[in-house]
Order: C-alpha cells, then sequence, then structure tokens
C-alpha cells in the first residue's frame, strides 16, 4: 500500500538475541517490500527490555555475524537501500547523547499533552514537564525547569565534569543511568570511566555464556504500565 502510493518507505527492526540469527530473512523481506531505508535497530535495555535484558542481549559473536550479513547486503543493494546497523550500547563500550542531548534536539508530545525531552523520561524521579495546554512549546523548550534540568554540563559530577569527551556524550542517557545505578545524575554505566561499568560488564558476561534464564519472557501489561508510573511519579 505505501509503494502503491509512492511514498518512500523506512523500515526499522528491532534486533535481539532471539532473531538476531535471522537477519537473512529480515533483510530480503525489507528488500522484497522495497524499503528505501532500513534500519537494524539492536534493543537498548530501558523498561521492558531491561526486564528481559538477560533473554535479549546478543553475545559479541552473533552481533559480528549479524554486522558480516549486514555487509553483505548492503553491498548487493547499494544505490537502492539504505542500511544501518545499531550495535546495543552495552557492547560499544561508550556512552552516547542522550536523544542528541537533553532538550537539545527532539521534544515529545504524549497523548495527554505532557511534552518530554525523550519519550521516557518521565520515569525520572523529581521532575515535572510542562503540557502544551497550558504552556506553549517555545516557553517550554526554553524556560520550563523539565528541560533544562540535565541540558548542557552544568548539573554534571565526576567523572563526567572533568572528562575530556563531556561535549561529545554529554553524560550519556539519564535513564538508562538511573535503571542502573537509581541515581539520574550518574554517569551512564556504559562508560569506562563509570564506577558502576560493573554492572555492564556483569550483563554482557551473562551473555556471552548463553544461560537462558530460569524466568520467562515478561510481556507488557497495561495494567502494570500504569501500576509502575504511578509509583514512579510518587517517588
Amino acid at each position: 500500500m505505501i509503494k502503491a502510493r509512492g511514498w518512500p518507505m523506512v523500515m526499522n527492526v528491532v534486533i535481539h538475541r532471539l532473531n538476531i540469527e535471522h537477519m537473512d530473512r529480515i533483510i530480503q523481506m525489507a528488500a522484497d517490500l522495497g524499503a528505501e531505508y532500513l534500519e537494524l535497530a539492536n534493543a537498548q535495555y530501558y523498561s521492558w527490555a531491561l526486564e528481559n535484558r538477560d533473554h535479549l542481549m546478543p553475545s559479541r559473536e552473533q552481533l559480528r555475524r549479524a554486522e558480516e550479513v549486514t555487509d553483505r547486503w548492503k553491498e548487493k543493494l547499494a544505490g537502492k537501500m539504505r542500511i544501518l546497523f545499531v550495535v546495543p550500547d552495552y557492547h560499544e563500550g561508550k556512552p552516547k547523547k542522550c536523544m542528541n542531548g537533553w532538550g537539545n534536539v527532539f521534544l515529545t508530545v504524549t497523548p495527554d499533552g505532557t511534552a518530554l525531552p525523550c519519550h521516557t523520561a518521565r520515569m525520572l524521579p523529581g521532575l515535572e514537564f510542562p503540557n502544551v495546554k497550558d504552556m506553549d512549546v517555545a516557553a517550554i523548550w526554553n524556560d520550563s525547569p523539565g528541560f533544562n534540568f540535565y541540558r548542557g554540563t552544568e548539573w554534571m559530577r565526576d567523572p563526567c565534569r572533568s572528562c575530556e569527551h563531556k561535549e561529545q556524550d554529554l553524560g550519556g542517557c539519564r535513564c538508562q543511568a538511573y535503571l542502573l545505578t537509581q541515581d539520574a545524575a550518574a554517569a551512564d554505566p556504559v562508560c569506562p570511566k563509570s564506577p558502576d561499568h560493573h554492572l555492564v560488564e556483569a550483563a554482557v558476561a551473562r551473555a556471552e555464556q548463553g544461560i537462558v534464564p530460569i524466568q520467562p519472557l515478561v510481556f507488557r501489561d497495561p495494567k502494570e504500565s500504569r501500576r509502575l508510573l504511578a509509583r514512579s511519579a510518587k517517588e
């Protein structure tokens, strides 16, 4: 239906341990559908993905093979389809800018009108975000405390504050820092300089061992989502 209307087609596929061995079939499907752009985005471990991390995180060898397959398809489809393979933060060994920088590029508006600098920012305790029904977008972007809280580098403490890369990664992801350390102002544990980096190393080591957790996959439950959101708001 998309191609029949002459629209460009961007396809995003979340990659994880349970489907990464099917990379050939996934890319072939995108090619058959006529996608002009394909993003093979390895799961990043927030929220429900964190709950299921030991099920979902691939090993380094799986990632290596997947990248080899992707490179072959890139050569085969050159000029027809752009393919991007996104490695999990945990395996890259360096943090990335939170949404290209907190309050730097993106503004998300939720169905109830709440404006957020990142689609998961409401999980962070102690922050309030404005609503587009009460404040215009320019004021939200420039003046609201929520959008300014982690903007730039002034909020940082060491090791981020004294790091030579702080302008490049801006301390990494605030939600990831909070989920792993319960401290939203901590250095992203993906960073080797973080005092909490051992948490990431342990998760990667479990993926390398290939041990399947006894606990089954935990699926998203709307009731549970509302309960967790309400608990987070109280905290």
